[in-house]
C-alpha cells in the first residue's frame, strides 16, 4: 500500500566513491544457488559486502547483526533529516515489503542511520514509525556506525553549514537484501519501483 507522503521530486543522487564504486551489473555464476535472481554483483563476490556490526536500536538497546538479521531484512543506510532521498527510498522499500507480505513473504526493513550526531535512537523510532510499523531503526556511535558502513562498504560525508544544526549528508543509496544463513546477497539501486524491488527479492526468498 502506498504511504501518503509528500516527497520531493528532483532527488539528488550523490556520488558514489571507494568500495561502492566496485558494484557491476552482471549476473552471478552457475555455481551460485541465487544466480538466476542476480541482476547484479560485486567485485570480489557477495561476501565482499556485510558481515559483523554492532549498533543500538531505537529503544537504546545495544545490538549486533545476529541480533538484527533474523529473517530476511532490507536495510538502508541513511539519515532522518535528510529532505528528500531517505524518505522517498525507505516509503519504497516499505512498500515493497508490503507487497511481499501480500505475497506470503515476511521481510524486516531496516534503517541505518549516518548521522549519529542527530539521529538518537529516540528520533530514530519517531522517523521509522512514520514509514511502516515493522521498519527497525539502528543507530550508534560515530565509531559503530563508521564500522557498519564500512561493512557494507557505503559512502557517507557530512557537508559544512553555518549553522551546525542544519547541515546535510552526502551518502550512497543503496538498499542490501541480507538473509540470516546466507548474509548479503543483493542490492537495488533507488531507480527501481517497489514492484521491481518485491520481484527481484521473491527470486531470493524462493531459493532460500
Amino acid at each position: 500500500m502506498q504511504k501518503a507522503l509528500a516527497i520531493g521530486a528532483a532527488a539528488a543522487v550523490v556520488a558514489v566513491v571507494g568500495g561502492t564504486a566496485a558494484f557491476v551489473l552482471t549476473r552471478g555464476n552457475a555455481d551460485d544457488k541465487f544466480a538466476e535472481c542476480r541482476t547484479s554483483a560485486v567485485a570480489g563476490g557477495a561476501g565482499q559486502i556485510g558481515g559483523p556490526f554492532e549498533l543500538v536500536d531505537e529503544n537504546g538497546k545495544t545490538v549486533t547483526d545476529q541480533d538484527v538479521i533474523q529473517r530476511p531484512s532490507l536495510l538502508y543506510f541513511g539519515y532522518t533529516f535528510c529532505p528528500d532521498v531517505c524518505p522517498f527510498d525507505t516509503v519504497r522499500n516499505a512498500d515493497a515489503v508490503d507487497i511481499l507480505k501480500e505475497r506470503g513473504y515476511d521481510v524486516q526493513p531496516v534503517f541505518i542511520s549516518i548521522d549519529p550526531a542527530r539521529d538518537t535512537p529516540e528520533v530514530v523510532k519517531d522517523f521509522t514509525a512514520n514509514i511502516h510499523p515493522d521498519m527497525l531503526g539502528l543507530t550508534g556511535s560515530a565509531e559503530q556506525v563508521k564500522a557498519a558502513s564500512q561493512a557494507y562498504r557505503t559512502y557517507y560525508k557530512k557537508n559544512d553549514a553555518e549553522d551546525p544544526e542544519w547541515y546535510l549528508m552526502d551518502h550512497s543509496t543503496f538498499s542490501y537484501l541480507v538473509l540470516p544463513q546466507d548474509g548479503f546477497v543483493e542490492f537495488y539501486r533507488r531507480d527501481l519501483s517497489p514492484e521491481q524491488m518485491a520481484d527481484g527479492m521473491q527470486c531470493f526468498l524462493d531459493a532460500m
